[in-house]
């Protein structure tokens, strides 16, 4: 259970946690490389798109999450935001390893693209759903903070990162 993993110390560097977060990226990367040629309707997949999709989405989530870790570290709120930002991770790990199931089955199986992205967008909404309902407690006493948080850390960059890949 991710109650029991949270109390256990897990370094930042831990090499368990690069290996995840790698495959994570690479998942992220294909999907969002699948939804551009599923957009613009591209009938040559290069692989310098996706080369330059994977740059940008690992640059994205480095700075996030090394901003993240150090400004728990500043505001000295280490304790209480670590079960949060770590079920976050969590969900995103295992929302990878069920996108990397659905890949492989519109790959060979002769799905339609459009069920793979709808999955993928279904699947973000239920961690964003999961995240909020886990950890309710420490997000309604600061209301103000997650409000803050979400807006600056969730919704600013990945507008930011839309608008530069499309």
């Amino acid at each position: 259970m991710i109650e029991s993993d949270s109390d256990e110390k897990t370094g930042f560097l831990d090499v368990f946690q690069i290996v995840l977060f790698l495959f994570t990226l690479l998942i992220l990367s294909l999907i969002v490389f699948k939804f551009n040629i599923y957009k613009l309707s591209l009938s040559v997949e290069r692989f310098s798109l996706f080369f330059s999709i994977f740059l940008v989405l690992s640059t994205f989530f480095l700075i996030k999450r090394t901003l993240e870790h150090l400004f728990s570290i500043l505001f000295l709120i280490k304790k209480e935001i670590d079960f949060f930002i770590k079920s976050k991770y969590n969900y995103l790990y295992v929302i990878s390893f069920l996108l990397y199931i659905a890949m492989i089955l519109c790959e060979y199986g002769n799905f339609k693209q459009t069920l793979l992205l709808s999955f993928s967008a279904f699947l973000l909404v239920l961690r964003f759903v999961l995240v909020v309902v886990i950890n309710k407690k420490l997000i309604f006493s600061k209301l103000f903070y997650f409000i803050l948080y979400f807006c600056a850390f969730e919704i600013a960059p990945l507008f930011i990162l839309f608008k530069l890949m499309f």
